[in-house]
């Protein structure tokens, strides 16, 4: 039997900092920005996550009659997991820009947020997400260019990509040969997984192995991307999900991951003899 070890937050609580140590390698299933003012200034290396992008709030048909969403049965239509996707795009831009503030202040003077998200046209004009990410610091741009998509409008061409914001403090800096990578990546979607908008393990990879983070942060868990690729790189992680659903899907993961490295351990002793 797999053990659902994520600890449970109460909606209300007294924001009391407590040792980051009390967090690694733990998928907390809260609300982040609840959970993120509970930890210490300067504990996190690294920031990976990709919000919820509010798309049933939309000026455009495709999110509200069945057509939406590049996953599997077009899921995104009926959001997250105790998460609806829809709020007033004034209030959107207000809790992302909480959300970076947090994250802002966790990660230490060498650390950076990778910050996933997309661009899309609302009301005939390019939404660009310049109104959450003003005023921090962005540093980079990263185009991340997918296979494929949808939304075929006849008033734009078909949105192929979306963007990770590279926020950084002064003293960040890329692992050796890492920015040979360039700018522009292309991966796949993530098909096989039951989270209605999971990140690809490929992508996540890219930017942790390009970084010499050892403590990662991922607000948005959902499936536990993060943290099974944190390990991957012999990194440690902190996971945090509003949805309870998500944390255990994320939890169930990490010990398949676990099992799976340790197999592979296995094998490799055997071989030597």
């Amino acid at each position: 039997m797999i053990k659902n070890n994520f600890v449970q937050l109460k909606e209300k609580r007294y924001f009391v900092t407590m040792n980051i140590k009390d967090y690694i390698n733990k998928i907390i299933c809260g609300n982040a920005i609840d959970v993120m003012r509970e930890m210490p200034d300067s504990s996190i290396d690294l920031v990976v996550t990709s919000p919820p992008y509010n798309l049933k709030n939309s000026t455009g048909n495709g999110m509200k009659d069945g057509r939406g969403g590049k996953w599997k049965n077009a899921a995104l239509v009926n959001g997250y997991a105790n998460y609806d996707d829809n709020i007033p795009h004034e209030e959107y831009v207000i809790w992302q820009r909480g959300c970076l503030t947090e994250m802002f202040r966790l990660i230490k003077d060498d650390g950076a947020i990778f910050y996933n998200h997309k661009w899309r046209v609302q009301g005939g004009l390019l939404q660009d997400r310049a109104d959450i990410v003003s005023g921090f610091p962005v540093r980079q741009i990263i185009i991340w260019k997918r296979k494929g998509g949808i939304n075929f409008n006849p008033g734009y061409f078909l949105p192929t990509y979306e963007v990770i914001y590279l926020i950084a403090k002064p003293k960040f800096k890329l692992a050796p040969k890492a920015n040979a990578f360039g700018d522009v990546w292309e991966f796949k979607q993530e098909m096989k997984n039951g989270h209605p908008a999971p990140f690809p393990v490929a992508l996540i990879d890219r930017i942790i192995s390009s970084t010499n983070a050892d403590l990662i942060l991922d607000p948005f868990m959902g499936s536990g991307t993060t943290a099974i690729t944190a390990m991957g790189n012999d990194r440690n992680f902190i996971g945090i999900d509003i949805s309870p659903e998500y944390c255990r899907m994320a939890e169930e993961r990490i010990e398949r991951n676990k099992i799976k490295s340790e197999v592979k351990q296995m094998k490799a002793q055997l071989r030597l003899f």
